[in-house]
């Protein structure tokens, strides 16, 4: 049943279904559908018809690739019905108590349960924590098509592992975890994935072992970042530039090179809270981890506090200054905007009686206005400004000069003016006399 599966794949005689197309699944479709016939699938009816009609909003293909590509984007789920070999790529978010929110994955397998046919195999791509794939997801499945997993169907989990705005480390780059629910299943999933992925597949042998990959990875990342954070708060109290310290500190041969930042963005900001979540179920309480989110958590407000800081010790009113912040979405050179920590500098700055400007060349305004209520502005528009807030280094930003910036402030001293470099873009000795602060 499941045999042939790889060659009618290669042949078009089966057809590969992506079931979510966003950030990360629908690259894997237009990729896929370089050498196997493809159907994307989506609830949402305009973000396919955009694609349909060759506008990438994520920007991860271009709207060229997309206008070239042979998907068969649809929101109808009953086209689900032509394809054999499913991956599941939908958002895994947590609730606002950081517990798991696993609606849209079990909302995924009840669509695809009720279109799934003998012989297919299910591939979920979607950050869960282990065991999610075999005790949630597949009795869904079950339930909803009538078939027996192991005898009709078969389901794995490889980890996505793509990096939104990062054009060297793309899909094809990137080493992909496989794993299936037996050696057959497996093989076949390796098999499939080796199509596209030019880095290779790594095999490991269980799905739950590679559901704890995708957690543990971002996990990792997170708590190098906290720790930086943390020396950041830390440096700040005594006076001395964090980014020097880190200059020096990674001409090391093994320093790790992790700089203090703003951690949000779908992945590293989420995934902690699904391996604690699971962790805390069996009775053990992370020490390290929620310790690490709890800081980074938290770096909006410092950045707000230290800039309205600044601002009054440069004779600032701050709740009377004109106040800009230069990027909204989670990440440079990126229009996702989803838990961005640009948004808990903005309401720290708001609690203070500022409102302040915000400013993405990045950001889709409609996106900004429905996730934050920003109604973002053209880079034109910021003029006499007392304090800039560089929150985001998009390239257009790292791109601007010294004299580019000077020229958004206030006509007045240098010393009523404040710049506040969160990603440290800019070089601070161009800013001499300057309120500077950096991260």
């Amino acid at each position: 049943m499941f045999s042939k599966l790889y060659e009618d794949l290669l042949s078009g005689d089966a057809k590969l279904s992506l079931v979510g197309l966003g950030y990360v699944g629908m690259p894997i479709a237009v990729e896929f559908a370089k050498h196997v016939p493809v159907i994307g699938f989506d609830i949402n009816e305009a973000k396919v018809e955009q694609y349909k009609r060759g506008h990438d909003a994520t920007k991860e293909v271009g709207d060229e690739a997309l206008a070239h590509t042979t998907v068969d984007f649809t929101a109808d789920p009953m086209r689900l019905e032509e394809a054999r070999f499913h991956i599941v790529a939908v958002p895994t978010p947590v609730k606002l108590d950081k517990t798991p929110d696993l609606a849209p994955v079990i909302g995924a397998s009840e669509t695809l349960g009720k279109h799934l046919k003998p012989g297919s195999i299910v591939v979920y791509e979607s950050t869960v924590y282990p065991g999610v794939t075999e005790d949630v997801c597949v009795p869904i499945l079950e339930r909803e098509s009538g078939l027996r997993c192991g005898e009709d169907f078969k389901v794995g989990y490889s980890p996505e592992r793509i990096n939104p705005g990062d054009k060297v480390h793309t899909l094809t780059t990137i080493r992909k975890v496989v794993s299936g629910q037996d050696a057959e299943s497996a093989d076949l999933i390796r098999r499939v994935y080796d199509i596209v992925i030019a880095a290779g597949t790594f095999p490991v042998s269980t799905i739950k072992t590679a559901e704890a990959v995708k957690v543990v990875e971002n996990s990792q990342r997170d708590i190098n970042i906290a720790f930086m954070n943390e020396l950041a708060m830390v440096f700040d109290r005594m006076g001395i530039d964090t980014a020097e310290v880190v200059e020096g500190m990674n001409t090391k041969w093994n320093a790790l090179g992790f700089r203090p930042g703003l951690v949000g963005g779908h992945c590293i900001g989420v995934d902690p809270y699904y391996f604690t979540y699971e962790a805390e179920k069996l009775g053990y309480h992370s020490q390290i981890i929620l310790s690490g989110r709890k800081v980074n958590d938290g770096m909006g407000e410092f950045v707000a506090d230290a800039a309205i800081r600044e601002m009054v010790q440069a004779g600032l009113a701050p709740a009377k200054s004109r106040v800009a912040v230069l990027g909204l979405t989670f990440k440079e050179d990126c229009p996702d905007v989803r838990n961005s920590k640009v948004d808990d500098i903005l309401a720290r700055l708001r609690q203070y009686g500022i409102v302040p400007q915000v400013c993405d060349p990045w950001a889709d305004p409609a996106d900004a206005k429905a996730a934050y209520g920003v109604d973002l502005v053209p880079m034109g528009e910021l003029r006499d400004l007392d304090c800039l807030i560089v929150a985001v280094a998009h390239r257009q930003f790292r791109e601007m000069s010294s004299d580019d910036l000077k020229a958004l402030f206030a006509d007045k001293p240098s010393a009523e003016k404040v710049l506040v470099d969160v990603k440290s873009v800019f070089d601070k000795s161009n800013f001499a006399g300057y309120r500077y602060w950096r991260l």
